[in-house]
């Protein structure tokens, strides 16, 4: 998702020293409204087109993309001004309850108005299993559709993406490992997919994923950490909510804290912490790619919209003469609603 903070890199030591010494516009309209009287009524701004459709058809749109690509974004977009929708998260680390800052959880107030569902609203050792999504999720999925309304799919996980989509999905077998040829990954759905993949180009990316990291250490991260690690202890086991990446990394450094007798050395210890939580969130960022393209390779029909422009524009607003947000617009809203309107008149 596109963090909702609007100033970028401060140094991680700059950060730390002051703790150590104490110290895309929202428009309120609806443009579709789903299944009046057995029909799709969908509305767009200058024009109204009826068309009949069948009732029975489980038709879903999916919003894929890697971490930071702009995915919530898009799907609140989607939800509050041109179709009537509830959002199913497909992120594996925020279907579990806590930690919401260091799992980047979209806030209450980013939500707009639109039901969430499968965020943060499992606890326990363990992290939810593709098939205990694949499992929950249809049955949300269903009621949405019964109560006429649009499921978005929402996330990164492209495992459990896979595991609720895939017609022949095995859980015992890992579709994504390398060794396995592409041909492994089933082309049979159980639904009328609309993809979307929200793409950015890499180095745009990783320079946005760096500097998201600062913000979100900047914006409570560490104080939400070192609480859970108050509340919780340490562990030599990353279980559940523990995968996710800022919990190992800051497990360190908090665990070493004690040890430094002088501010460089508690500097040194956090900045290492830092960096290692920006290339493990590039790392898995790289990994979502290339799960995404595996699927392309495999004949899913992913429609792709590029969103480098506008995350390049908001992360260096003095750089662009169009704004980030105008960008956005053009290039990713208008073509994505587009795709989804013609898919729901098929």
């Amino acid at each position: 998702m596109l963090h909702k903070h609007h100033h970028f890199h401060v140094s991680s030591s700059s950060l730390l020293m002051r703790r150590l010494f104490g110290s895309f516009y929202h428009i309120h309209h609806k443009n579709l409204k789903f299944l009046q009287n057995q029909k799709w009524v969908c509305r767009n701004m200058a024009t109204t087109t009826t068309t009949v459709a069948p009732t029975t058809t489980k038709k879903i749109v999916v919003i894929m993309g890697a971490t930071g690509s702009g995915k919530s974004k898009l799907s609140i977009d989607l939800a509050t001004r041109f179709f009537t929708s509830e959002i199913i998260n497909s992120d594996k680390i925020q279907v579990s309850k806590g930690l919401d800052i260091t799992t980047n959880k979209i806030s209450i107030n980013e939500r707009g108005g639109v039901v969430h569902h499968l965020l943060g609203e499992f606890s326990g050792p363990e992290l939810f299993s593709p098939s205990d999504f694949r499992h929950t999720a249809d049955n949300r999925i269903t009621d949405i559709i019964n109560r006429r309304k649009l499921p978005l799919i929402v996330g990164g996980s492209n495992s459990f993406i896979y595991a609720l989509l895939s017609n022949q999905f095995n859980p015992g077998v890992d579709v994504f490992d390398e060794l396995n040829p592409v041909q492994c990954i089933s082309k049979e759905l159980r639904y009328h997919c609309c993809f979307i993949w929200v793409d950015v180009f890499t180095p745009v990316l990783n320079r946005y994923l760096f500097q998201r990291v600062d913000e979100m250490m900047d914006s409570g991260m560490y104080e939400e950490l070192e609480e859970f690690f108050e509340k919780n202890g340490f562990s030599d086991q990353n279980t559940g909510i523990r995968k996710a990446i800022g919990v190992p990394e800051m497990e360190g450094y908090f665990r070493n804290l004690k040890n430094c007798t002088t501010v460089q050395e508690k500097c040194r210890l956090y900045d290492e912490a830092v960096r290692e939580i920006k290339e493990n969130t590039k790392e898995l960022a790289e990994k979502q790619i290339w799960k995404i393209q595996q699927l392309k390779e495999s004949g899913w029909d992913l429609q792709k919209v590029d969103a480098t422009e506008a995350l390049r524009a908001k992360m260096s607003p003095e750089n662009s003469e169009i704004p980030a947000t105008e960008i956005w617009e053009r290039q990713v809203v208008i073509p994505s609603m587009k795709i989804v309107k013609q898919f729901l008149l098929e």
